[in-house]
């Protein structure tokens, strides 16, 4: 991710002279917002064309061809389990399917307002008949089956055949949620730890007869839905058409998006890994929203009064009335709840004993730590390695703050405090890590080599240019094992290429390929294309993520679509899916430049540690497993259809415990030893430290990656005599 803020005030003003300032010959081009007030959407749709058309690197025009790919995203986005609309519909919204273009730069969307309609009449109609169909009993008894897979379903032909299809869906879930309930009630699927703990905490009440956990689970699918269906009918303008300019936006790639104001305040919150709140995790269950956990060392966490599992039933600020939250959605109850620092927030709180309390938190700045780099020392006991340890899961970087944290310092850190503790070698785990910064990439390359290029960044307008590492000097000389897996991408794709093709690392992944992602993102905070003078017009715009550019490997591939092959490919636990940037819709096709580097051979025998790695593997209980459920779930994967009747369903499931029960693989190996590389003072470090140690022994990735490391340090060994 790089980014651009501000690229320019505005752009060349031809691009705001038709639409935005009106056709009028004795009108003349000016600051938008200097001279009248125009329409919000016309002038958020001129900036997104033109920001489209100026800076992505398709460069595609956005026409009547775009508007036809862009009318099939947007009816996905409408209804993408086609659950609502009709072929009647259908035919109304697909008279504007090539105007797309048009209404964009109009701001008269009328597709916006036909759907809107549609669904303002519909919602109340199918929520009438879903209050109805749980009034009624159903009949398990009856042979039928529901497609769960949407992609397999048609859009009905009328509102008869719509009711009949949600007849079935309503069947599924109660169906579904009573076999949860009767499961519940039967102990079923709970450890020893959590059947004790259970069993503590308070004495089981009366069994429920089969009638009676039908009620119930009635109960709670009209409750669910109740919610879903409130929602659906009070989505706010902005969210309506975020659906019919994210359906442009994607035509261009997956990657390029329309941000509204919220989301972006997301967006920076993820990239700097810090906001300012209570720090406690909530989730939406039922009506409510519950605390899922409490960050260690936040404000929540210091007042040692809200808990896990608490309810939070309303929320006031210092002072104030309280607003009732339940039955709201989580993204604004978190806006509620989230404030400035030192500020208080008030809570109204149900304990999971039924008690009532009112919490005062002084909000404070929370860290996210999960999304920092952390590093540790890892010894295997049969092979007498002290192994450093460094988990990066994201390139994060503060850009409000040039001050603030940045991954590659932290890995830079990391690095030094590991070679003091003397060990042999470094694992850099770049596993499940979705990129980030482009800047990061680069410098994170560039502390394994003295200096070099780390990769090629090339637009459609321009030669390619080089990232370089310029320092003369390198951070980390000793051998270093790269870990990736199938959700490892962009940034991580950068550092994983660059170390392979400077022969600096042995890529180990947990699949076949990393996820292929080889584009760059910028930011561009629309607010900065039209002049001060517009008043609030600015803070409602957004801001737009955009594809601009395609990076290189030094060696001149791209890593789009290809991703970085490991030199050796363990089991993968997701290998049932189908995912990756080759599975997404209108993705960038792969591209090669030329290379940078002339090839050299790699330091170690890589078909040497491929065999003695698979030959463990043949003999490893938990990679056997893996092996066996990924088949299992393969075979699986195309059984979509469900079948409604109870005894079929009571079937399915007792198979799929079976064999759920016998591939789980949670083990910790006791002879993987993880030492802190600094003192542990406080209560939050250590109950930090012991989350990350259980983590590593219970992953059979490190162990075996330990394995590898050690056969690579041997032959090095054997090498130097």
């Amino acid at each position: 991710m790089k980014l651009i803020l501000p690229l320019v005030l505005m752009f060349s003003l031809s691009c705001f002279s038709k639409g935005v300032l009106g056709e009028n010959k004795d009108e003349k081009p000016g600051v938008i917002g200097a001279l009248f007030t125009p329409d919000p959407d016309q002038i958020l749709g001129e900036i997104l064309k033109g920001t489209l058309e100026k800076y992505h690197l398709t460069q595609k025009k956005l026409d009547n061809k775009l508007s036809k790919e862009a009318y099939k995203l947007y009816l996905e986005q409408l209804d993408y389990g086609k659950q609502f609309l009709t072929q009647t519909d259908l035919n109304e919204l697909s008279k504007m399917k090539l105007e797309f273009d048009d209404q964009l730069i109009s701001g008269d969307l009328s597709i916006v307002n036909t759907a809107t309609k549609i669904f303002d009449k519909r919602i109340p109609l199918i929520q009438k008949h879903v209050k109805e169909l749980l009034k009624k009993e159903i009949d398990f008894n009856s042979k039928e089956d529901y497609e769960t897979d949407s992609k397999k379903r048609k859009f009905v032909k009328n509102i008869a055949a719509l009711k009949e299809r949600w007849r079935k869906m309503i069947k599924l879930e109660v169906l579904i949620e009573f076999f949860e309930l009767k499961d519940e009630q039967d102990g079923v699927n709970k450890k020893k730890d959590e059947k004790k703990k259970t069993k503590q905490a308070k004495k089981p009440g009366p069994k429920l007869s089969k009638k009676q956990m039908v009620a119930k689970a009635k109960e709670k699918v009209d409750k669910r839905y109740s919610k879903v269906f409130k929602r659906l009918l009070e989505q706010k303008k902005s969210d309506k058409l975020d659906k019919f300019y994210n359906a442009i936006t994607r035509v261009y790639d997956p990657h390029t998006l329309y941000l509204i104001p919220e989301e972006k305040a997301d967006f920076d919150i993820d990239m700097s890994g810090k906001l300012e709140g209570i720090g406690a995790l909530l989730r939406e269950e039922g009506s409510y929203i519950k605390v899922e956990r409490i960050i260690p060392g936040s404000a929540s966490w210091r007042g040692k009064e809200l808990k896990a599992e608490d309810i939070i039933l309303a929320v006031g600020q210092n002072k104030g009335d309280f607003v009732d939250i339940v039955d709201m959605s989580i993204r604004e109850a978190v806006k509620l709840i989230r404030g400035k620092k030192g500020t208080i927030v008030r809570l109204k709180v149900k304990k999971p004993d039924g008690q009532l309390e009112t919490i005062n938190i002084t909000r404070d700045e929370v860290i996210l730590e999960e999304a920092y780099v952390k590093s540790t020392i890892i010894e295997h006991k049969d092979l007498q390695k002290k192994i450093g340890y460094i988990h990066v899961p994201k390139f994060y970087r503060d850009f409000q703050d040039p001050n603030g944290p940045n991954c590659s310092d932290d890995v830079k850190k990391a690095l030094i405090e590991l070679d003091k503790k003397g060990v042999e070698g470094v694992i850099l785990n770049l596993r499940n890590n979705g990129g980030g910064a482009l800047e990061d990439a680069k410098l994170m390359g560039g502390l394994f080599i003295d200096s070099g290029p780390i990769v090629q960044v090339k637009d459609t307008q321009h030669r390619p240019e080089i990232k370089q590492d310029v320092d003369g000097k390198t951070y980390w000389d000793k051998p270093v094992i790269v870990l990736v897996n199938r959700f490892s991408a962009s940034a991580s794709e950068i550092v994983a290429g660059a170390l392979k093709d400077h022969k600096r690392a042995l890529i180990v992944g947990s699949s076949e390929q990393t996820h292929g992602k080889g584009t760059v993102q910028a930011i561009l905070d629309l607010k900065n294309f039209v002049s001060p003078f517009a008043g609030d017009i600015r803070n409602r715009l957004g801001a737009m993520k955009i594809t601009t550019d395609m990076f290189y490997r030094v060696n001149g591939m791209s890593t789009q679509f290809r991703g970085v092959k490991p030199d050796i490919a363990l089991p993968d636990q997701y290998g049932y899916l189908e995912s990756g940037e080759k599975s997404l819709d209108h993705a960038i096709p792969y591209q090669e430049i030329g290379s940078l580097i002339k090839d050299k051979p790699t330091p170690f025998d890589i078909k040497n540690l491929k065999r003695k790695s698979q030959a463990r593997i043949e003999k490893s209980e938990a990679f056997q497993k893996i092996i066996q459920s990924v088949k299992w779930s393969k075979a699986r994967k195309d059984q979509t259809k469900r079948s409604l009747n109870y005894d079929e369903m009571a079937k399915f499931r007792q198979e799929s415990r079976e064999m759920s029960e016998k591939l789980e693989f949670s083990q910790k190996n006791s002879k993987v030893n993880v030492t802190s590389i600094k003192k542990l003072k406080t209560e939050v470090e250590k109950e930090r430290f012991k989350d990350f140690e259980e983590e590593l022994q219970k992953d059979p990735v490190i162990e075996e990656t330990l394995q590898i490391f050690s056969d690579m340090l041997k032959s090095q060994e054997v090498a130097s005599k």
